[in-house]
This record gives structure tokens, C-alpha cells and sequence, in this order.
């Protein structure tokens, strides 16, 4: 199972989305590895009441695992309220040595 598929796995068990989003941006960062970079758009009622910090060590403590194998995770959570309110997410920045 590819690394994507074990990180939306985890997150669609613990949190319940009601609309996920995990890209691969692997290829807009330097160096060969094709899972290491990854940008997620999670909005889940789970997150209300909390704060993004909270929302982040939530989904964090869910993908302890596959934290030690990534090299960066890109965090939008959102609460559905919220995502119906604004549903843009910023673009992610080229890593300095990306071709």
C-alpha cells in the first residue's frame, strides 16, 4: 500500500470527513523521493471546539506512523461550517531546490 493510500486510510477511519483532499506534491520538491511531500485538506466535524493547533496534533497523533516516513505534511483543517464559509486552500510554495 502506497504511502497516500495509508495516510487517507487513517485519517478517513479516525475522522470521518466530509470532504478529504490528500495531494502528492513529492514531484515539486527537491531530491528522489516520490512520497515525501503532501498537502491535506481534511474538514471534519471532529474538529469543532478546537483550535488549528489542536486540529494539527489530532491529525498528527493519527498518522504518528507515517510521520517517521514523510518529510512534510501540509495541514488544512477545516470544520464543515467553516469549508462552507471559504472553500479556497493556498497553493504550496516550491521547495528552494525544486526543479
Amino acid at each position: 500500500m502506497s504511502m497516500q493510500q495509508q495516510i487517507e486510510e487513517q485519517v478517513h477511519q479516525a475522522f470521518n470527513p466530509v470532504y478529504l483532499k490528500l495531494d502528492n506534491e513529492s514531484d515539486r520538491h527537491a531530491g528522489p523521493a516520490t512520497e515525501s511531500h503532501f498537502k491535506l485538506v481534511l474538514v471534519s466535524a471532529v474538529f469543532d471546539g478546537l483550535s488549528r493547533v489542536k486540529r494539527h496534533q489530532a491529525v498528527y497523533k493519527v498518522l504518528a506512523y507515517q510521520m517517521t516516513k514523510v518529510h512534510a505534511l501540509a495541514l488544512h483543517t477545516h470544520t464543515p461550517d467553516e469549508w462552507q464559509k471559504n472553500q479556497s486552500v493556498p497553493a504550496s510554495p516550491l521547495c528552494a531546490g525544486a526543479k
